[in-house]
């Protein structure tokens, strides 16, 4: 099969999805350009910062959601079940599941006066699903941390020379952000800014060729943890402006060259896709890797549809939108370059890695990224050579920091909300400390298992949320409730198959009894907030509009 037939058909089929099914969603979401915005009456110049250019907060946006996930799903996925059931999967969730998910959570979360998702479930579903959902996704997030940095801190160590250009970005995005919001923002002041921060990023990756940056000491590793976190820290309780918005959108610009060069190194090569078109329904080389469904669709999720994107919608984002025009130019657009990301790595190690290769990365220490890595590097030789790999890590690290910084910000509202307060420091500093503690003990490893299904269900959640605020204001909620039920059904399906996996065996440990105990909380969190939301399902209940937020 050929590869640049697939890259085309997707690109066509995300344009027309963004073109037909956005405007479809923004009519029933009922966008009005009219509208003031949470950034502009909520107004503190630190969270509450309306972005005058919409490609900054799309830079920030996309950024913010794209880190390792689109990575490793697809690359496990086409080892698994094969190229053509993955890319299935992410162009039709993309278009009608995620993206939708990452749109309706932003707008909802904007009628509310930028409240997050847990916040918009305890006013639309009820007062008690708000604290579970809300604790919920703080676990999710401290893991996020955790996990994100522990793979950072690797990346430094064993590539010394993206040290510089990683660091590097952050002085250029402080003086970025001061020119930007110094004095009148121009189209040619934004254009001006973007091409000083390029350049000098670009001046930090070749001079970080020459220089590579290595921590002093015996323990390396943990020493680039505690500056990460301590990075993450000072990002979260600086106003927005400064540090977090304007890092993400020059990083933004790495992230969409390493897919435009991707992309035309299919194009103009044309590798044959080497990978199986579907494997059987339970893989037989894999048999860990579970059946097609529902494993597959828990395995991709960033790239079709993710819980942690309706986090980010709903909590920086909805924070920063300076009008309701360009809601679905961030939040449905962006989710669906995250689709073209998917789409990418499904083509680097299908078409770039022979079968045998692949799988034999995959079992190797770097796993799938080393194996997207190797694929890219492969599939983009003709304008690299040899650098196509170094660039496509760096790429990728470049996407896991962008994701730190915004999850500790995140990690920060939630705190603070489930405190009642609205200091910064000491929830920024229990979020960072209770990452650092995971990631420093090495007990991530126990909980991560449960997280690919635990960020699916958050996407479930957060359509049900929607499901019932469009009901409660006499929409149709269909397009919003179908995803959102098969995503339930689904999420519940793999918690039970990963739940019978630990427990059935003679190989039981405390691990096992870990991971089985958090995929029923889960459960059960799911249940009890669909239970919750059952009355207003069934029409039983419904709330008037709410005059102080226009919702």
């Amino acid at each position: 099969m050929s590869s640049r037939v697939l890259v085309l058909v997707a690109l066509v089929f995300l344009l027309l999805g963004y073109r037909l099914y956005g405007r479809f969603i923004s009519r029933l979401l009922g966008i009005d350009p009219e509208r003031r915005t949470p950034a502009h009456t909520h107004y503190d110049g630190v969270d509450y910062v309306p972005v005058r250019h919409w490609l900054v907060l799309f830079g920030h946006h996309f950024s913010s959601i794209c880190a390792a996930g689109p990575i490793v799903g697809p690359a496990l996925a086409v080892a698994y079940w094969g190229w053509g059931p993955s890319l299935v999967w992410i162009l039709l969730g993309g278009v009608l599941m995620g993206a939708v998910a990452d749109f309706s959570s932003l707008v909802v979360a904007v009628r509310h006066g930028g409240s997050s998702i847990a916040q918009v479930a305890g006013s639309v579903i009820a007062p008690r699903s708000r604290r579970a959902f809300t604790v919920f996704i703080l676990v999710a997030l401290v893991l996020v941390l955790a996990v994100f940095a522990e793979l950072a801190a690797g990346t430094f160590v064993a590539k010394p020379q993206i040290v510089l250009p990683s660091l590097g970005i952050l002085p250029v995005a402080a003086l970025a952000g001061l020119f930007l919001y110094r004095g009148i923002q121009t189209r040619a002041r934004l254009v001006s800014v973007t091409f000083l921060g390029l350049a000098a990023l670009a001046a930090a990756m070749a001079l970080g060729e020459t220089l590579p940056i290595r921590f002093p000491g015996a323990d390396p590793h943990t020493g680039w943890i505690v500056l990460l976190f301590l990075y993450c820290f000072v990002a979260s309780v600086l106003p927005v402006q400064y540090l977090l918005q304007p890092r993400d959108y020059l990083s933004a610009y790495i992230l969409f060259a390493t897919i435009f060069l991707g992309l035309l190194g299919v194009v103009v090569t044309n590798p044959s896709m080497s990978a199986a078109t579907a494997t059987r329904f339970v893989p037989s080389q894999w048999p860990a890797a579970g059946p097609l469904w529902p494993m597959m669709f828990v395995t991709i999720a960033c790239g079709a549809i993710s819980g942690f994107h309706s986090v980010v919608s709903s909590g920086t984002t909805c924070k920063q939108l300076d009008n309701e025009r360009n809601a679905c130019r961030v939040g449905y657009a962006a989710m669906l370059v995250e689709s073209l990301v998917a789409v990418l790595v499904v083509v680097a190690v299908g078409a770039g890695l022979g079968i045998a290769e692949h799988a034999e990365l995959l079992r190797g220490q770097g796993g799938a990224i080393t194996a997207f890595g190797e694929g890219y590097g492969a599939i983009t030789r003709v304008f690299f050579g040899e650098y196509g790999t170094a660039f496509a890590v760096m790429a990728l690290n470049f996407f896991i920091l962008t994701t730190l910084d915004t999850a500790t910000r995140l990690g920060r509202y939630l705190t603070a909300e489930l405190l009642g307060t609205e200091r910064r420091f000491l929830p920024t500093l229990l979020v960072v400390g209770a990452a650092f503690l995971l990631a420093y003990s090495g007990q991530w490893r126990r909980l991560w298992p449960a997280f690919g299904a635990s960020n699916q269900l958050v996407a479930g959640l957060a359509l049900l949320v929607v499901s019932c605020w469009l009901l409660q204001r006499g929409r149709d909620a269909l397009p919003t409730l179908i995803p959102s039920l098969l995503m339930l059904v689904t999420t519940i399906a793999a918690l039970v198959l990963q739940i019978h996996a630990a427990l059935v065996g003679s190989d039981r440990g405390v691990s096992e009894w870990i991971i089985a105990g958090v995929d029923l909380l889960l459960i059960a969190l799911a249940l009890s907030v669909f239970a919750e939301a059952w009355g207003i399902l069934r029409g039983r209940r419904r709330k008037p509009e709410i005059a102080t937020t226009g919702a």
